[in-house]
């Protein structure tokens, strides 16, 4: 096991139970990440208590360890109180790192308990130099890159930052760039940004008369790429899986772990090792993603089951709980089995309890014979099912129980304090103690007897008053003042020491408890109060068009007076045709960046950005945090905050604020109520609200081979997709766009001033785009389009 004190490079381990986080610990991880019950980005996970949590601080601690917490998710305004008592505890624990996604959030940590080191969540999207020298301006500690970047890549950023540099190097891939997915919002109403990912990219969907998994990729395996990623740069090496058992975690972070410790010679065979060690993990196909520069052909195919685990053939009958089938590998009594349906429906899990094999009970059912065994499910499965095992069973021995007891065992860290011992008068012991701030004094009566051999001194003192009797309080410096030569019985040096340190554990935790409140008082004091309700007045637009030729709604009666900006994408197209024409009235056009810029696009961003600033454009629209780059104080720019730039809490509004911004967009993603509460505490840049836009569900840098431009697939349950391939990347569209036509009296009413239009994919100029303009302007409903959460809510 490394010593991570010495070490340069961080193993890093996931840990979504207890018995993943010993798992870990005993693998040889040098640190552990892992989620809360609440506002955790794997909700399914089991995830940890705080009292848990503060123990495992502990454990990680006493063993040199660190210990990580996700707070990755997106926070909903009433849920911000809750959230300050959350990071005032996690500071007390004195954990090593809070890794974010909600730029509200860190705005909270960084005024008001500012101790917490604030890790970059890879739900930023953080993809090129830029963004990740704006979070180090913000105080970010590490950034967790993107999975889409190459090693060159990572090795460009690496040489532009001092900043610590985070990335997977195994588990499961989103097909979408992390971030960018509104997939399974848009389908449940259970939000990926929320922690609470349905999965929809494992169904299955069909493109005429083709079906496939489109969207289901591999695993990474980077576990060969590790010398060259050290090489570009990344110090923390992040295994994926706080969804996974505690024998998976044990297995993958033992490989790695190997890996990152063999020197020189040693390393080939380490790797060949490793790699045998890893098929034991029982994941998907593996690949190593975009690293190498380009998508190789196994990232995601949709001929090819994504299915977790090693399959072991179909079901040849079902019968209420007990399943026939002829196994192509051993099954033990022991192993853990998933029984996928042939649905999208997703399998059940159970661990083999009883096996039969020619009729009689086994222990193991040999690969190739005929087997029946039970399950806990009542009549749930059905012949042609599909079975895979997804663990042994061996490996990690530690029960649920056990790993409890364990937990239970941990001491937590002790306040040190300082303890001065006198004799201020005959008889009269003065003890006196600093702790945590807090003193303590105390004089006692005792009976001080003339000492020939053995009077009071530092020693003997020192040997009693290290005994505190308070697992709170550790003794660790004791001063004597002037002392005469005499003995006090033990019982007596004895009874005054209980006394004395159960006064002071009782002040001293009466005074952290008040700090503490003190703290959570001054950091909700922050949070902004409902405002009184502005009267009602007009609405301003802002429209995203798609090219030149939607200039002319600049002037179009009857939106003359109501549209006050057009925005255009920032294209060298757009802003060759803008250049070609009549000069347009620059200060109510404006350019909208696009949210994925990676490393050799930036430097012709950064130029035609300059220029257009140069010819007197003062309007752009920022998608990602590394956007805030592109601008100078100077500049004297108008900066709108875009829906990629997530908004669902007023703090976050304020950060963008405080970043430049003068309007930031309400997430699109978000449902009614939210929106009003938001509204009610309008922070003063100015709330857009999308009232239509397309739906963007996913944005991957991973390619669609032998799939045509605008293609539609359809999932089971009737919901349709739109390919898009125009820019350079995989954009999957929502087959109805996001429309909240007749809600315009209602959004007035909660505080909204400004609409956010998106017709970019349909042109201002076009039949289709007339008509969704005509119908806002009358505030009616569209036909053949979505509300989003706006109505269901937002899980």
């Amino acid at each position: 096991m490394s010593n991570t004190a010495k070490s340069t490079f961080e193993l890093l381990a996931p840990a979504g139970s207890l018995e993943a986080f010993f798992a870990a610990m005993e693998a040889g991880a040098d640190a552990v990440y892992c989620g809360l019950t609440e506002f955790s980005a794997r909700a399914k996970a089991r995830n940890f208590t705080l009292s848990e949590t503060e123990r495992l601080t502990a454990l990680a601690h006493q063993q040199g360890r660190r210990l990580y917490v996700a707070l990755n998710t997106l926070i909903k305004e009433r849920e911000l109180p809750r959230l300050l008592e959350i990071l005032s505890a996690l500071t007390r624990f004195a954990v090593d790192g809070l890794i974010i996604q909600d730029l509200g959030l860190w705005r909270l940590a960084r005024q008001h308990f500012p101790e917490l080191p604030l890790h970059a969540s890879t739900q930023m999207t953080v993809h090129n130099a830029a963004g990740v020298k704006v979070l180090e301006g913000l105080g970010f500690a590490r950034v967790v890159l993107a999975r889409e970047l190459s090693l060159t890549e990572i090795s460009a950023i690496r040489q532009q930052t001092t900043v610590e540099l985070e990335h997977f190097v195994h588990g499961a891939l989103c097909y979408s760039l992390s971030g960018q997915c509104l997939f399974s919002s848009q389908l449940t109403g259970n939000s990926g940004n929320r922690g609470r990912c349905a999965q929809p990219c494992r169904r299955r969907y069909t493109m005429g008369d083709k079906s496939g998994l489109f969207f289901s990729t591999s695993d990474l395996s980077a576990i060969r790429l590790l010398p060259r990623l050290r090489a570009a740069g990344v110090m923390s090496f992040k295994i994926e899986g706080r969804m996974k058992n505690a024998e998976y975690v044990q297995t993958v972070v033992s490989a790695y772990r190997a890996v990152l410790d063999a020197q020189g010679h040693e390393l080939p065979q380490a790797i060949n090792e490793a790699e045998e060690t890893l098929v034991e993990a029982f994941g998907r196909g593996t690949t190593t993603g975009l690293l190498k520069g380009v998508a190789p052909a196994g990232i995601a195919s949709p001929s090819t089951k994504g299915g977790i685990g090693q399959l072991l053939g179909q079901l040849e009958r079902a019968q209420g709980k007990t399943v026939w089938l002829t196994p192509s590998a051993t099954v033990h009594v022991g192993d853990r089995l998933r029984i996928q349906p042939q649905t999208d429906l997703a399998g059940a899990a159970f661990t083999v309890q009883g096996l039969f094999s020619a009729g009689r009970p086994v222990k193991r059912a040999e690969a190739g014979r005929p087997t029946r065994l039970e399950t806990p499910f009542p009549a749930l499965f059905k012949a042609g099912d599909q079975v895979y095992k997804v663990s042994t069973g061996k490996g990690f021995t530690l029960s649920a129980e056990a790993c409890q007891r364990r937990l239970a065992a941990v001491d937590l860290p002790a306040l040190p304090l300082r303890l001065t011992i006198g004799c201020p008068a005959p008889n009269r012991l003065s003890l006196t103690a600093t702790v945590a701030g807090c003193q303590l004094s105390r004089d006692y009566e005792v009976e001080m007897l003339p000492a020939q051999q053995s009077p009071l001194n530092h020693q003997s003192l020192q040997t009693v008053f290290a005994k505190t009797g308070q697992p709170t309080l550790r003794l660790a410096h004791l001063r004597l003042g002037p002392l005469p030569s005499v003995a006090v019985k033990p019982s007596r040096l004895n009874e005054l020491r209980r006394d004395f340190y159960a006064i002071l554990n009782q002040q001293v935790m009466e005074a952290l408890g008040q700090r503490q409140r003190q703290r959570q008082l001054a950091a909700q004091a922050s949070l902004l109060p409902p405002l009184a309700k502005a009267p009602l007045g007009s609405i301003g637009w802002t429209v995203v068009g798609r090219g030149a030729r939607d200039l002319t709604i600049l002037n179009q009666p009857p939106l003359d007076g109501r549209v006050s900006r057009l925005l255009l994408p920032l294209t060298p197209a757009n802003v060759q045709a803008v250049s070609k024409g009549e000069p347009p009235d620059r200060q109510r056009l404006g350019w909208d960046i696009p949210s994925v810029i990676f490393e050799d696009e930036w430097q012709a961003f950064q130029t035609v950005v300059k220029r257009l600033i140069k010819q007197g454009y003062r309007c752009f629209r920022l998608n990602n945090i590394s956007h805030f780059a592109l601008f100078r104080p100077e500049d004297d720019v108008t900066l709108l905050a875009g829906p990629w730039l997530y908004t669902i809490n007023t703090q976050a509004a304020l950060t963008l604020q405080g970043l430049g911004c003068d309007q930031f967009t309400l997430s699109i993603e978000d449902d009614r109520d939210n929106m009003a509460e938001v509204l009610a505490r309008e922070p003063g840049a100015g709330a857009m609200v999308i009232v239509y836009s397309p739906l963007a569900l996913l944005t991957s840098r991973i390619p669609m081979r032998q799939v045509q431009q605008g293609s539609i697939l359809t999932a089971s349950t009737g919901e349709s997709l739109r390919l898009d391939f125009s820019s350079g990347l995989t954009i999957a569209y929502a087959g109805q766009d996001l429309s909240l036509g007749g809600k315009g009296r209602e959004l007035a009413e909660m505080g909204c001033r400004h609409w956010l239009i998106d017709l970019s994919h349909k042109g201002l100029s076009s039949q289709a785009g007339q008509a969704v303009l005509k119908a806002l302007l009358a505030d009616q409903p569209l036909p053949e389009t979505s509300t989003f959460n706006f109505e269901r809510g937002l899980a």
